[in-house]
């Protein structure tokens, strides 16, 4: 394998779900919104939004609708994914939210932060209580949330090696 410092994030990013208790810099979050936003988009027409939550209080009144969300006990931070789907080719929302939230999952690796995709979208009630709790616009959908922190370390949480050559398939099936 080739050293290649993008591929080296690629293939070492993981799910983290247990967070020191050190804030976030809003930069860092930004940067993060920032990649998310330079992935790629149906026509270019970026059909997504969105939502950064940093305070505590805020965090921890997640946890209560969001049962797929713990780990945002720890987390110091919360980025929501949102789909906009009325635009023309809208949809194509779901593929171009599913990159931006690749994206912004690189990125918090990259910045020394770890990240866990919660997914929301299609799970209807849990994407409406996000929406509501969120002040989220009716035609505005939120897809995921992810809960952003430092890592903690005493936790262990590893990369997987996911490769598995039996899943590629050549010219035909």
């Amino acid at each position: 394998m080739q050293n290649n410092e993008a591929l080296e994030i690629i293939f070492t990013r993981h799910t983290v779900r247990h967070f020191l208790n050190k804030p976030v810099a809003l930069e860092l979050l930004e940067t993060i919104c920032r990649a998310a936003m330079s992935a790629p988009s149906a026509c270019n027409k970026q059909m997504w939004q969105f939502v950064i939550t940093t305070k505590r209080e805020e965090l921890d009144a997640m946890i209560e609708f969001l049962p797929n969300a713990k780990m945002l006990a720890s987390a110091q931070a919360a980025i929501t994914i949102c789909g906009d789907p009325a635009e023309d080719f809208g949809f194509y929302w779901q593929q171009d939210c599913s990159a931006a939230t690749e994206n912004a999952l690189l990125a918090a690796h990259a910045l020394g932060l770890g990240a866990c995709w919660c997914g929301l979208y299609p799970r209807e009630e849990r994407a409406a209580a996000t929406a509501k709790f969120l002040g989220i616009p009716e035609n505005v959908i939120p897809m995921a949330i992810l809960a952003i922190g430092y890592p903690d370390p005493t936790v262990g949480e590893k990369p997987k090696d996911k490769w598995k050559p039996e899943k590629i398939h050549y010219d035909h099936w």
